[in-house]
């Protein structure tokens, strides 16, 4: 199992102390931390996953299940009527986000907020999220949002500015269970459905032929 490299560190330190413990016999302490280790590194485990290569099709940014699809305005990067797909990530799914299109991060930003549970519709506008602002090959719009939990208190991106990216390639990671929203133009045809339980980088949300 590979573990991302955001997660080391929280990985490192309970095993070490397992090691400390089982040195100096407590073996209950040892046991419990070496548990929290394990459980760690499940939730940065960092799968490798395979897009559709079907033309046209946006893949999911995030493992979880969709709680939200429906038509609303997008004023910041669409800037009209647009299809929301919400995806909620519990702490036993991957956090590793995913790009769903071929294209461009023309720009991020980091909204500060409070943290809310994930699955409240109010954590959209006021948690704590991180808005990638992409740009398809045809120069097409899709907004990616990041949105931390009530256990998630930090969004981390692995892409600057600037940057070209593949369908399916590593966007970024929230900790400890949180929610992705992707904001598409209403030409996307959605194939999923509230209840749906999707995989980041491989399951298709929509389909949205490219421009010549």
């Amino acid at each position: 199992m590979r573990i991302h490299s955001e997660g080391k560190p929280f990985v490192l330190a309970p095993a070490a102390l397992s090691v400390v413990f089982g040195l100096m016999g407590y073996r209950k302490a040892a046991a419990v931390t070496a548990a929290m280790s394990a459980a760690v590194a499940g939730f940065f485990r960092d799968p490798d996953r395979q897009p559709p290569h079907r033309r046209g099709l946006v893949v999911s940014p995030a493992d979880g299940e969709i709680i939200v699809l429906k038509r609303t305005f997008e004023p910041r990067w669409l800037r009209r009527e647009a299809w929301q797909i919400g995806i909620f990530m519990s702490v036993l799914d991957v956090h590793v986000n995913r790009a769903p299109i071929d294209g461009t991060l023309e720009a991020i930003e980091h909204q500060p907020g409070e943290f809310l549970p994930a699955y409240d519709p109010e954590a959209i506008i006021r948690n704590e999220r991180r808005y990638y602002y992409l740009q398809r090959t045809d120069q097409k719009p899709v907004l990616v949002v990041q949105v931390a939990g009530a256990l998630a208190r930090r969004t981390v991106p692995f892409l600057a500015a600037g940057e070209d990216f593949r369908q399916g390639d590593r966007i970024g990671m929230i900790r400890f269970g949180s929610r992705v929203e992707v904001y598409l133009p209403l030409e996307a045809e959605p194939l999923v459905a509230i209840g749906h339980k999707v995989r980041a980088g491989e399951t298709p949300l929509a389909f949205w032929p490219l421009e010549q």
